[in-house]
Formats: structure tokens, sequence, C-alpha cells
């Protein structure tokens, strides 16, 4: 008789593994700093769209749309984690409300209307998932130094959303002394935590950091507490809230940001792969993540709410606590879609102060840099790889700073509303130009002796 090997006993130190039972009491305060990490920046990208679509939209409409971002990002996180067929890459990815298409989509809407929000995502959506689903015909453009200018651009890109979650995002009181004390105070909690904590538990430094933040933030009358209960205690999604409307000329425009959002993607999960499982992401992982990226906005349409695709957020605090735990961080997505079912939970995270992020994430944003240098040093220092990183960080870093916009006005609109604000996609598109155009031959770059 064929012997059944023996079950896996759960343990605390699967975290570091991929896959591993972990005691769910256990898992739950790590899936919870990870939505901690990113919620509000998950729904943040819908108050801009729909506020230019039309006032009473905003007024409304609102509350049921960040209901239906949460579920629907909770539902693509588990597909992330968890394939369906080709699609998610089964690596601990949790996914979000993109702010790559708030530009695009806002000037749908404020043009057509939410409806056509909600059209060209639908369009957009399927458009990025079949191009995951046949990556392997173009996946050897994204060469590793490429994808290593990627990932660097995207930690650059951060710095700047780290130090303006720092300042206590876009209020009035930003840079107030109250607002810097909390982030300061939050941040080094977490370092104080990260330095003493002993086992598993230093990798809940982020949680301590967002506790501790919270607090604070409640003495100093930055928290609202009366708008956690709003009277609800359940409350049901709704699907296809809005009538799709398609018009050609925007779904071409926003197809054009889906490809913007697949190079993000690729860098994100490429970063993951290098610092959080210390390997090289495969063609098969490519492929479901972005076709997740493209069918899981497909599937935030159908709620409509605005595209989902991987939290650069997350990836920086795996590459930072090293949990890697598919179960552990899907308790964090299982939460989310709680959240949209039970109002007072979404309005608990959504009243985490930006100061309070900041504090916190400032550290993990610089840990994509880090997974960026680490990629480009294990691509080689050639001549060849050294002007492809040169070239694309420079014209990318310099010619997206807000004071040189100006350098973009002979542009025509949609090459400019594509690339004049957005790092990633410049250095994206100049890193594979070179790469294809530069000689292989052009040598080695030594140290003199």
């Amino acid at each position: 008789m064929k012997k059944t090997a023996p079950k896996q006993a759960a343990s605390v130190d699967n975290i570091f593994k991929l896959d591993g039972r972990v005691p769910l009491g256990k898992a739950i305060p790590f899936g919870m700093q990870h939505i901690l990490a990113m919620f509000v920046s998950n729904l943040a990208p819908i108050f801009l769209i729909v506020a230019a679509a039309q006032p009473q939209l905003a007024q409304t409409e609102m509350a049921m749309l960040l209901q239906h971002a949460m579920i629907a990002a909770g539902i693509a996180s588990l597909i992330q984690m968890f394939p369906v067929w080709k699609i998610g890459s089964g690596l601990p990815v949790i996914m979000g409300v993109s702010f790559t298409f708030v530009a695009v989509l806002s000037a749908v809407a404020a043009d057509h209307g939410y409806g056509a929000v909600v059209g060209c995502v639908m369009i957009g959506g399927v458009f990025e998932g079949c191009l995951g689903l046949t990556a392997k015909y173009w996946r050897k453009i994204v060469t590793p130094i490429v994808a290593a200018c990627v990932v660097t651009a995207i930690g650059i890109s951060l710095f700047t959303v780290g130090a303006r979650s720092f300042g206590g995002g876009y209020n009035e009181d930003f840079g107030s002394w109250q607002n810097m004390l909390i982030a300061f105070v939050t941040m080094c909690t977490c370092l104080v935590w990260n330095i003493f904590a002993k086992g598993y538990l230093k990798q809940l430094n982020v949680l301590a950091g967002l506790i501790v933040g919270y607090v604070l933030a409640i003495f100093f009358g930055k928290v609202d507490l009366t708008t956690i209960w709003d009277g609800r205690l359940f409350s049901l999604p709704q699907l296809m809230p809005f009538k799709p409307e398609f018009y050609p000329g925007s779904i071409v425009s926003v197809c054009i940001i889906f490809l913007v959002s697949a190079a993000e993607t690729i860098g994100d999960t490429t970063a993951l792969c290098q610092g959080g499982l210390n390997r090289d992401i495969t063609e098969k992982e490519i492929s479901g993540t972005l076709a997740i990226d493209g069918f899981g906005s497909f599937i935030s349409s159908l709620f409509g709410t605005p595209p989902v695709t991987s939290f650069s957020q997350n990836v920086g605090l795996v590459n930072m606590t090293k949990v890697v735990n598919r179960f552990t961080i899907a308790t964090g997505a299982a939460m989310m879609i709680l959240a949209g079912f039970v109002p007072v939970i979404g309005n608990f995270f959504s009243s985490l102060p930006d100061c309070v992020l900041g504090g916190c994430t400032i550290m993990m944003f610089g840990s994509i840099l880090a997974s960026g240098i680490e990629m480009i040093a294990k691509a080689g220092f050639s001549q060849r790889n050294i002007t492809i990183i040169s070239l694309s960080i420079a014209i990318g870093g310099g010619f997206t700073a807000t004071s040189e916009a100006g350098l973009w006005t002979v542009f025509p609109e949609a090459i400019k509303s594509v690339f004049s604000g957005n790092i990633v996609a410049v250095v994206f598109v100049i890193a594979i130009v070179l790469d294809v155009v530069l000689p292989k031959e052009m040598g080695i770059h030594k140290e003199e002796n």
C-alpha cells in the first residue's frame, strides 16, 4: 500500500519560504502590514479620476467605488499568488489600483464621462492580459540590463512619493511640525524595532511603526475616529455599476499606458525575485504577472474601478523583511476583500494619516533602488551596460523633473501625456532602444592596475 507523505507542520519559520504552512495567528500580522502599507495609495487614484468625471459622482458614488477597489485588488492579489491557468505568477505580490493611469484616465473622464473610463480599462486590461500570455515571443527584448534600469527608475520615482507622505500628503498642513514629528517617530520606531526585536518579530517592524504612529496621530488630532463607523455593518458590491462606453482614441491612449504599466510590473516582480527570493525571475512568472495585471484590470472594470497593478510599496516591504510566504501575504489580500464587504474595516484602514505611512515607507522605497543597483552589478559593468545605464537614467530623471516640464512642449500631446512626468516610461524606452542599437562588442570596462 502506497504511503502518503506526512503533512507538513505549520511553522512561523516558513514565512521566509515561498510555500509552506504558517499558523494563521502568526500570518495575519504580516499580511496586515502589507495592506496598511498600501491601503491609502490603493484608494487615492479613484478620488482624482472621479473628481475629473463629474462632481456629483464624487459625492454620491465614491463610497461604493472605494469598496469595489478593495475587493478588486484583493481578488487580483489572490490570483497573482495562486494562479488560475496561466494567469498569475505565483509570487507574493500585492495588487492595487495604479497611479500610473491617473493622468490619462482623468482626461478621458473629463472628455467623455466615467463610463468611458470603464470602457478603456476593460479593453486595455484584455490587451495587457494577452500581452502577458504571449510574453515568450517578446520577452527577450527586456534584457537583464534593461530590467535593472527600470527597477532603478522605479526606486528613484518613489522617493518623492515617500517624501510627500512624510510631510503629510496633499493636505494644507504639508510639512507642519506635527506631521514631521509623527513621521519621524514612526520611522524611528521601525528602525528600533528592527534592531532590538528577536526572531520573526523583527520582520514586523513596519506594523510596529504604523501602530505607534497611528496612536501619536490620534493624540495630535490627525485621525477623525467618528468616520470609522458609518452605520453600515455589511455591504454587498454591485457589478457593472457604470455602463461602459468605448471611444477608439481614448482606448488607444490608455493601451499605451498599459504598456508603461507592464514595464513597471516587470521591474517590480524582477526586484522581488532578486531581493526577496535571491534568484532571477522566470519567463513563466513574467507572463503570469502581466496576465493578471491585465485580466485583473478587466475584473476591476467590472466593478467600475481603475486598473490594478503590482504595488512597489509591497515589493519594497518584501525586500526589506524577506517575508515571502504566499499564504502569509495572502491573508492581507483576504483582509482587503473583507474590508470591501465590511465598511468599518475599510474606514479604519483609510483613516491612516499620510505622515504615518511616509515614516514607514520611505526606507522601503530605498530598498527598491538598492535592488536596482544590485541588478546592475549582476548584469556587469561593461562599457555597453554603463552607456545604457548612464543615458537612460540621466534622460529619464532629468527630462521628467517637474522643473523641466517645458522640455516636452515640442512633442505631440499624446507623447507628452505618457512620458513628461513618468521616469519609468522614459527609462524603459531609452534603455530598450540603446540595448538594440549599441554594438554588442563595445568592450569590457576594466579597472586599471
